[in-house]
């Protein structure tokens, strides 16, 4: 069997994940992030972070925490009214689906909502 390493562009993965944190290039952040484009960051969910990724993503994963929630509808028509996609779904989710996406060269992001403790 031939393995092949995958190949980022020089955008950070999502390493991995616990309650409360999320591993990003070998650094946890407590709390909700932003992952994509230049970068990772703590993300506060104010919707100016995302629409700030206008012409540099396509589609930005919504993690809504430990199961998957409704979009709230202003979040939801200021990102379709700047052309970006949102794709609602755990954090977990979310996070894998942001890194095989990125593994395949598009133009994606991830925002992150932690997942609690148990």
């Amino acid at each position: 069997m031939r393995i092949t390493e995958v190949e980022y562009r020089g955008e950070l993965p999502v390493d991995g994940y616990g309650p409360g944190f999320w591993r990003v290039g070998g650094h946890v952040i407590d709390g909700a992030v932003l992952v994509g484009p230049g970068g990772v960051a703590p993300w506060d969910g104010e919707v100016e972070a995302l629409l700030a990724l206008k012409g540099a993503v396509d589609v930005i994963f919504l993690g809504m925490g430990a199961v998957i929630a409704p979009v709230p509808r202003a979040l939801r028509e200021a990102l379709e009214e700047a052309g970006i996609g949102a794709e609602p779904m755990a954090s977990p989710t979310a996070a894998r689906s942001y890194n095989v996406c990125l593994g395949e060269g598009r133009r994606v992001a991830a925002a992150l909502l932690p997942v609690p403790p148990k």
